[in-house]
């Protein structure tokens, strides 16, 4: 650009640079600037030698504000006197005789135009060298989210557990569904359709057994709970027994290990179990109890502030976590958090208008999801907890919603018998499942996110996705 500069200028007598900006070209050495501003000549005409002239080397310089005298004399120019502008709207020189130089004033113009389109042009030039980059940047962003249609894949007589996650009832292959009914247990083929087996769930002095949830630990061993009757031979029935948990062999159909009573003493909340984590919860006077029916193993977390007893539970997957709502004598139905490590309340997730009935985090600890008595559900940051997204669109209690594997989607349940899926990253509702009869309770993704069951009291509905416009 510099080069075609002083290609143009050496086309022109005299290129002067005034101030920061062009003024004019004029065969003439006496030349008007900005006021106070000394000029610089760099261009000459091609019949002399390029010079720069300074204030030193002038007789005198006539600006807006007077004239300059300078130390040393200019040699004569070709016309008497000096020239001179006139102050006004036209930029043409006048000599003392009162004569005027047009071509002067042509030339400056041109030299104005030439440069304005020299300009123009290496501006056009370095727009059209950078379009490729913002493509090249547009290209490497990520793919777009694909949108997904659900379609149904049965109806099974049962019900899935109704007061936790019955993500547990899917095998860890995704292959199966385990469905509660009475004292049995069906596994449902979720790809092909139709049951592999009918689990029939009996044990020794226990009759009227009822099943609350089926629960995959490995492809062939369940975790059942469940309540039953006690009865002994030539004895009437017994009393109720409290929660029972055990393992149950799906190969051999039968019981494997012991059987144990969970809270028998008495005093304990509501008892949950956590698929993700494949353990049980137990609270009872500021303390949870945790325990794993595979290994065996168990802890306590003790919150010394929490004085009464929450009705719904949720765990972090990374441990660091646990929320907790429907807290007895609480005058706020926001759920409140704790942080494990330091066992005190830090926070609450607050802006809700009714009670909190579930509660889920994303696979990545990330985020959290609440349904609501209000027929809402909010999407919460994790940690920070601030509110992300209020997603709207049932019409009434939202009753459970749960995040999918990759935390893409959500899918919840509610009161107005449908299951609705929606993009976390955006909040819209992708699709309205209206199949059910009843209200849903509880709802969750297979573990490979192509499937996702519904359980109302009764009846456990499935879906399976693909790509919209299948």
């Amino acid at each position: 650009m510099v080069k075609l500069f002083s290609r143009l200028l050496e086309k022109r007598k005299w290129g002067v640079l005034c101030g920061g900006g062009f003024r004019g070209t004029i065969p003439i050495k006496g030349i008007r600037c900005s006021a106070g501003v000394s000029p610089a000549v760099v261009g000459a005409s091609r019949s002399r030698t390029k010079q720069v002239l300074t204030s030193r080397e002038k007789r005198g310089i006539e600006t807006e504000s007077g004239v300059h005298q300078g130390a040393g004399r200019m040699p004569a120019p070709q016309r008497a006197g000096r020239p001179r502008y006139i102050r006004g709207s036209k930029l043409v020189a006048s000599w003392p005789d009162g004569t005027w130089s047009r071509s002067s004033a042509l030339r400056l113009l041109l030299s104005a135009f030439c440069f304005l389109h020299m300009a123009c042009n290496a501006l056009a030039l370095a727009l059209l060298l950078a379009a490729p980059a913002r493509a090249q940047v547009e290209t490497v962003a990520g793919p777009p989210t694909t949108h997904y249609f659900w379609s149904s894949q049965g109806r099974f007589e049962g019900h899935l557990a109704s007061h936790y996650s019955p993500a547990g009832a899917f095998s860890p292959d995704s292959s199966l569904l385990a469905v509660s009914s009475d004292e049995k247990v069906v596994l449902a083929r979720v790809g092909e359709g139709g049951i592999q087996k009918v689990l029939k769930v009996h044990i020794p002095d226990i009759t009227d057994l009822n099943i609350q949830s089926a629960n995959f630990l490995t492809m062939n061993q369940l975790f059942l709970l469940g309540y039953g009757v006690i009865s002994q031979k030539g004895k009437a029935a017994g009393r109720s027994t409290p929660l029972l948990g055990f393992q149950w062999d799906t190969m051999e159909d039968r019981l494997s290990g012991k059987l144990d009573a969970l809270g028998g003493a008495g005093g304990f909340g509501p008892i949950l179990y956590v698929p993700r984590l494949q353990c049980l919860v137990l609270y009872k006077a500021s303390n949870f109890d945790l325990w794993e029916p595979r290994s065996g193993h168990s802890g306590r977390l003790t919150i010394p502030d929490l004085t009464q007893t929450p009705n719904v539970i949720a765990l972090s997957p990374d441990g660091h976590w646990v929320l907790l709502a429907q807290i007895a004598m609480s005058a706020t139905p926001d759920p409140v958090v704790v942080e494990a490590k330091q066992h005190r309340f830090v926070d609450s997730l607050r802006g809700h208008q009714g009670t909190v009935l579930g509660i889920s985090f994303s696979p990545d600890s990330a985020k959290v999801v609440t349904a609501c008595e209000d027929g809402n559900l909010r999407i919460f940051s994790a940690p920070g907890w601030k509110l992300l997204e209020t997603l709207t669109g049932h019409n009434g209690p939202v009753h459970w919603a749960e995040f999918s594997p990759d935390g893409k989607w959500l899918v919840s349940a509610g009161e107005d018998k449908t299951a609705r899926v929606w993009s976390v990253e955006d909040g819209t509702l992708q699709q309205t499942l209206e199949e059910s009869r009843d209200p849903l309770l509880t709802v969750s993704f297979s573990p490979n996110g192509e499937y996702f069951a519904a359980s109302s009291a009764n009846a456990v509905l499935l879906w399976k996705r693909a790509p919209s416009g299948q």
